[in-house]
């Protein structure tokens, strides 16, 4: 199966990282009943529907980064790490060339019931970029580690006392708003989900089956009911 949909997804992906011509339309048209199937049940009806939602919802995140930001790399790159034994995640990051990457693993996919799940995943990663969420995390971390290091430093610890100050306050500081920026890029992945032709509000039923984080103190990730109702609040108001 992991074969299957790597082979599948490749399809696809020299397609997205080519410059992309936009359209001035903001809501793309609704896929058809016998474009992707309702429930994914096989390998092939799985990389078959990554595919599309590569094809469709890369292009209108691409817009709307541009239209959201200056000065950013929109040369969405989107990747399936293939690894065994991974497990079911997706996130975004950059590459060398700050370009953003958008990956997920093989045991994502497998959980994924239909294309509209699919679609509202990318939809949040793409937004994490959108929203600048890296470098906004990387500046609460470096705010906690000044803090913290300067408190273990008025208060007389040693160098390597101020030293573990640091590392405990740049975590701190980078969890400090991670929950906002969870349901940031769930408010903006509904859009660009919604734009690409797919239900949000359907795709964010993959909530209903992952573990719930509560309302952890320090937590990365919000409530799941939380972000369920950002997502229908948002996509109502579409």
């Amino acid at each position: 199966m992991i074969r299957m949909l790597a082979a599948m997804a490749l399809m696809v992906f020299a397609a997205a990282c080519d410059d992309v011509t936009t359209s001035s339309a903001p809501i793309a048209p609704p896929l058809t009943q016998g474009e992707v199937p309702d429930e994914l049940r096989t390998a092939d009806q799985t990389g078959r529907a990554f595919a599309t939602v590569v094809s469709r919802l890369e292009p209108v995140a691409e817009r709307v980064c541009r239209a959201e930001t200056s000065g950013v790399n929109c040369d969405f790159r989107i990747l399936i790490d293939d690894r065994p034994n991974q497990p079911a995640n997706a996130f975004q990051t950059l590459d060398e060339n700050q370009r953003p990457l958008l990956v997920f693993t093989i045991g994502l996919l497998e959980e994924a019931r239909n294309a509209d799940e699919i679609a509202f995943v990318m939809g949040h990663e793409a937004a994490h970029h959108v929203a600048g969420h890296i470098a906004r995390q990387k500046q609460n971390a470096a705010a906690g580690a000044v803090i913290f290091g300067g408190l273990a430093s008025i208060s007389g610890g040693d160098p390597s006392a101020i030293e573990s100050a640091q590392r405990i306050g740049a975590q701190v500081g980078a969890r400090s708003y991670s929950k906002d920026f969870e349901l940031e890029a769930d408010a903006l992945g509904t859009v660009i989900t919604a734009r690409a032709g797919y239900d949000p509000v359907r795709g964010s039923e993959f909530f209903n089956r992952i573990p719930d984080p509560g309302d952890q103190f320090l937590g990365t990730h919000p409530p799941n009911a939380q972000r369920i109702e950002i997502v229908r609040r948002t996509a109502a108001g579409l």
